[in-house]
C-alpha cells in the first residue's frame, strides 16, 4: 500500500466514524424554536420572524406541532396572490406535511430529504416531540465546518 492509499483509507476512516449528523447541529446551534399559534394574523407572525431574523416560525397548537411559516409561504401565498397580511391568518398559509427527521439523521440525508422535497426547512422530532428545526443554512454550514475538519486532518497526516 503506498502513501496516497494510507491517505486515503485514513480519510476515509475518518468521515466514516464522525460523520455528521443533526445532533450536531442542534447542538451547534441550539433547539431552541420560535413559535406562533395557528389563529395569529400572518404580520405579526412576519413581525416576530424579523425581530428574530429567522425565515420560518412553528406553528404550534395546544403545545402541538401543525406547521411551518416560512417567508416563501407569505410571497408566494399572500404577495402573488393579492391578500393582506393584516387580515389573512397563520392557518391559512402554513405549510404542513413536511419531512420529519431525527436528531440520528445524517447531514447528507437532509441534503437529499430538501432537495428532493425542495424544502428549506425540515422539522426534527424525537419520540414525536418537536425538538428542533434546522435549514438548509444550516446543513450548508455544518457542511463546510465537515470540509474544514477533513482538510485538517489531511494536512496532519502529511505533515506527520
Amino acid at each position: 500500500m503506498n502513501n496516497l492509499q494510507g491517505a486515503y483509507s485514513g480519510v476515509f476512516l475518518s468521515k466514516t466514524l464522525i460523520m455528521k449528523n443533526v445532533l450536531h447541529i442542534l447542538s451547534r446551534k441550539g433547539s431552541n424554536v420560535i413559535t406562533v399559534a395557528p389563529h395569529v394574523i400572518v404580520l405579526d407572525a412576519l413581525k416576530q420572524m424579523a425581530e428574530k431574523n429567522i425565515g420560518s416560525i412553528v406553528v404550534m397548537e395546544n403545545d402541538k406541532y401543525i406547521g411551518l411559516l416560512t417567508e416563501r409561504d407569505y410571497a408566494r401565498k399572500i404577495v402573488l396572490k393579492g391578500k393582506s397580511s393584516t387580515t389573512t391568518l397563520v392557518s391559512e398559509i402554513m405549510t404542513t406535511g413536511l419531512p420529519r427527521i431525527t436528531p440520528d439523521n445524517s447531514v447528507d440525508t437532509c441534503m437529499q430529504i430538501m432537495s428532493e422535497n425542495n424544502v428549506r426547512y425540515l422539522p426534527v422530532f424525537e419520540n414525536d416531540i418537536l425538538c428542533g428545526i434546522i435549514s438548509i443554512n444550516d446543513v450548508i454550514k455544518e457542511t463546510i465546518l465537515t470540509q474544514k475538519e477533513t482538510i485538517e486532518h489531511l494536512q496532519s497526516y502529511i505533515h506527520s
